[in-house]
């Protein structure tokens, strides 16, 4: 297992996502979303494996204005656009070569193990 955990320090569901690794002894690379991005092979393979952009974006980010302008970008405009502004991408993003959730979702992460 190869897990990336995509977050940021203050994320209380990114903490969650941490805590759940380290109780079960399974070795994590976190990645604060404020020092470093994803980049955008990495946020593709996570798009792939979610199925849709729309469900990477945080509907309750603090950026409203860029949560309500993503609702009307075309796809190719709309993943651009979270390249640029990862502030707006739900936490935490939980990787696994190329298996993906978002959000803390410890029963498809039971599946991993």
């Amino acid at each position: 297992m190869n897990i990336q955990i995509f977050g940021t320090s203050k994320s209380f569901d990114t903490k969650k996502a941490q805590r759940y690794f380290k109780e079960r002894r399974i070795a994590f690379q976190f990645i604060d979303l404020k020092q470093k991005e994803m980049s955008k092979g990495e946020l593709e393979s996570v798009r792939r494996a979610v199925g849709s952009l729309d469900a990477l974006i945080d509907p309750k980010a603090k950026d409203q204005d860029t949560v309500a302008l993503l609702a009307y970008l075309a796809d190719s405009q709309k993943f651009d656009r979270l390249l640029e502004n990862q502030q707006v991408l739900a936490q935490p993003i939980v990787r696994n070569g190329r298996l993906a959730t978002v959000g803390y979702q410890p029963d498809v992460w039971k599946s991993w193990e």
